[in-house]
């Protein structure tokens, strides 16, 4: 389960964090600073796919993000997954594959954007999330434990068209677990009006001493076919760590609300 920790960071944006234009968030591991307007929704849904030397794992997050007032807002992810790996048999040590399915974690989550701009020029958030067990242990599809975790998050534009973003968050893993330190950082280019390319470099580090920091990177891109339409794909390997060989996702964002301001 740990090779998947960096990438279940990945599914945990998708499925929190807004795409919009001139953004982090999907398909990025690296989030936004930027909360949902107030009364507005947002609704992610996408397929994440990850593999490594004996393991292929399939991921179907959707989430729902409100802006519950001005600079805060509240979300929900959740989805299904698929694993095929390889183990060995007990009794014989002969390989055996093994197919397993079902639900996943529950996350629930929120933004708070404290300060809205400051002597620099960056926008700062803080992101609150917990997870919880609601995918199976027995099938090896999760931990059975609660998980929570902080991050704070700044974002500065450069110019009218590209957009730095920083993450930097502790998580707080139940059971015997180590915590672990995350952060990374997330660069987005508007290439036409509805184009925009994006990419990141993230990293996570468990608190024992000793332990290996694991790096992975991600690119690909947003398409607006629509302005309350975002479409996003990427791909991704590892550069340093016990991370998987070759990551990819590919879903969208839909932007609706009820207050008169639906785009």
């Amino acid at each position: 389960m740990k090779k998947r920790r960096l990438f279940g960071v990945a599914v945990l944006s998708g499925a929190l964090a807004w795409a919009g234009v001139a953004v982090a968030g999907r398909p990025l591991a690296i989030d936004d600073a930027d909360p949902v307007d107030p009364g507005q929704f947002e609704f992610e849904a996408g397929a994440a796919y990850e593999h490594d030397s004996d393991c292929r794992h399939w991921d179907f997050p959707f989430g729902l993000t409100y802006g519950l007032c001005p600079r805060v807002e509240m979300g929900v992810g959740f989805g299904g997954q698929f694993e095929e790996r390889t183990e060995l048999l007990a009794e014989s040590g002969e390989e055996e594959c093994v197919r397993e399915h079902g639900v996943g974690d529950l996350v629930v989550g929120a933004k708070w954007q404290f300060i809205p701009s400051c002597p620099l020029g960056a926008r700062h958030a803080f992101v609150p999330s917990v997870k919880f067990p609601t995918s199976d242990e027995d099938k090896g599809l999760g931990s059975g434990e609660t998980d929570c975790d902080l991050t704070w998050i700044a974002s500065r534009s450069i110019g009218e068209k590209a957009g730095v973003h920083v993450n930097v968050g502790y998580s707080w893993i139940g059971g015997p677990d180590d915590d672990v330190l995350h952060y990374g950082l997330a660069l987005d280019y508007q290439i036409m009006d509805s184009v925009q390319w994006v990419g990141e470099v993230f990293a996570e580090r468990e608190s024992a001493a000793g332990a290996d920091t694991v790096v992975q990177y991600n690119t690909g891109f947003r398409w607006n076919p629509i302005e309350s339409v975002t479409m996003d794909l990427a791909g991704g390997s590892r550069i340093t760590g016990d991370a998987a060989d070759f990551t990819a996702t590919a879903g969208l964002t839909w932007a609706f609300g009820f207050n008169g301001n639906d785009k």
